[in-house]
């Protein structure tokens, strides 16, 4: 069985997650720009799905990169 290393969540359950919170945000994504998986955030479902949605949503207004070419 392949084990990960989970790393603990690092927003609490009740914390409001806006896609204008871009610090946030850049904590969930590789340095290519890739949105990070939930088995190596430590996210649950609900989290992680908000998390997508916020960062999708700040690709779009250019407040994220798609892609990092650095």
């Amino acid at each position: 069985m392949i084990s990960y290393n989970r790393k603990n969540s690092s927003i609490r359950s009740n914390e409001v997650l806006d896609y204008k919170d871009i610090d946030l945000l850049r904590k969930f994504i590789t340095d290519q720009g890739k949105i990070l998986p939930r088995r190596s955030t430590g996210l649950t479902i609900q989290q992680q799905k908000r998390i997508t949605k916020c960062i999708k949503r700040a690709r779009i207004l250019a407040l994220l990169p798609f892609l990092n070419k650095d």
